[in-house]
Parts: structure tokens; C-alpha cells; sequence
């Protein structure tokens, strides 16, 4: 049975991810600091019949990703690693010149450094699994577009691509996808715009069916935007 790591796992992109995963017969291993959030998620994934470890902790913390690692070795190795769980450095977002240094350093751990440490961990399991391991690191279009107060958090997605593309070339057996889903209803968005109405942004579900159709595709390694996946019929 495949086996993949989803962090941030409790709600919003992650949580839907882990669903669809689990319909598809996957078992995962779950992420998110927020315990009593990240089981419920959990419990629905776990309907559907699938192995399911949850594991409340901290991205930025050296030893919960080793715990997460070691959790997927438990059932059986690592096919799947996605980095979903991300920092907006200030909420809510705010213009360059009054961004907190201090929560740009977060940003940067959480959507960056955490995410290069837990692939750093993984890699052993992802070079062994079947097919060739998958990283897929969750994008913005922040990282290649200007918009206003988005820059800190624009800034780390940005790094997380680089991230991405070259762990791409130093691992030609692995498929390493940065993926944009697009803006979404999730709390992150709203924490990141309160102002902004989401009631037209499409929802965590209907955007995971563009990471399906990549797992099943296996195209190249590189960025993908969901909307241009879902519009190609994924």
C-alpha cells in the first residue's frame, strides 16, 4: 500500500488532500500543531479504510519530523511527501515596509527550512519507493506574481519553488512537483485578507483532484497550476 506524509494536515488544502488520498487507498501519515483538529481529520480519512497516523507537532522542530519519518516506516516506507504546511509571516498580511522581521523568520522556517529538513529526513525512504519517491511542495502564485502585502510570504513560497526545482535535478529518480492550487476558501486565506469576501473561491476538494491526476500522470518534474490541470480535464 502506498504510504504518504501531509503536513498541515488539519484543515483547509491538507485536510482535503488527505481525504481524497485515503479514497484512493493510500495510508498517511498526518501533521498539524493543532491535536484535537488534525484527528478529526484523521477519523474521516480512517472512513474510508486506510491506515492513519496522527502526529500533532511543529514543522520547525527537528524531532517531530523525524517522528513523522518514522511513522511511515512503520507502515511500510515513503512514496509521498507533500509540503502543505505553511506560515504567512503576518496575519493579517501587510505592506513590506511595516512587515515584523521577526514574522518573515517565521515564514521562512515554517515554508522553507522546515520543508528542506523534512525532505533532508525522507529522502532515504522516498530513493526506495516504488516507482521512484514523490515530493510535491504547495506553491502560491505569490512566488512568481507582485501583489501588495504578499511579499514575505511570497518571498518563502518563491524559495520553496527554487527548493523544488533543484532537489528535482539532484534527484532525476524522483518526480518533485511545486504545485499552485490557486486561491481557495481556507482559514490561511482569510487570516491573510479578512477583508476580502472567499464566498467565489473554490473549495480544498475541488482542487485536489489536480494533485490525483498528478500522482496518476507522473509528468515531469517541475510547477504545475492546479487551475490549468483541472481545465485540462484533470
Amino acid at each position: 500500500m502506498a504510504v504518504a506524509i501531509i503536513t498541515g494536515a488539519s484543515k483547509g488544502l491538507g485536510r482535503a488532500l488527505a481525504g481524497a488520498l485515503a479514497r484512493e487507498g493510500w495510508d498517511l501519515v498526518l501533521d498539524a500543531r493543532t491535536g484535537p483538529v488534525l484527528e478529526e481529520s484523521a477519523q474521516e480519512a480512517r472512513a474510508h479504510g486506510t491506515r492513519v497516523v496522527a502526529l500533532p507537532g511543529d514543522v520547525t522542530d527537528a524531532a517531530h519530523r523525524a517522528a513523522l519519518v518514522a511513522a511511515a516506516r512503520e507502515l511500510g516506507g515513503l512514496d509521498l511527501l507533500v509540503s502543505n504546511a505553511s506560515a504567512l509571516g503576518a496575519e493579517p498580511l501587510v505592506r513590506l515596509d511595516t512587515l515584523p522581521l521577526a514574522g518573515l523568520r517565521v515564514a521562512l522556517e515554517t515554508n522553507v527550512v522546515a520543508a528542506l529538513g523534512l525532505v533532508q529526513e525522507a529522502l532515504p525512504l522516498l530513493r526506495a519507493g516504488a516507482e521512484g519517491g514523490t515530493v510535491i511542495a504547495v506553491s502560491s502564485d505569490a512566488a512568481v506574481e507582485a501583489y501588495e502585502t504578499w511579499g514575505g510570504y511570497g518571498a518563502s513560497k518563491a524559495a520553496l519553488d527554487l527548493l523544488a526545482a533543484v532537489l528535482a535535478v539532484e534527484e532525476p529518480g524522483l518526480r518533485v512537483w511545486a504545485v499552485d492550487p490557486g486561491d481557495m476558501r481556507t482559514d490561511l486565506y482569510q487570516a491573510a485578507v479578512p477583508v476580502d469576501d472567499d464566498s467565489g473561491r473554490p473549495s480544498p476538494e475541488s482542487v485536489a483532484p489536480a494533485f490525483l491526476w498528478l500522482l496518476a500522470e507522473r509528468p515531469a518534474s517541475g510547477r504545475y497550476a492546479a487551475s490549468a490541470l483541472l481545465g485540462a480535464g484533470a
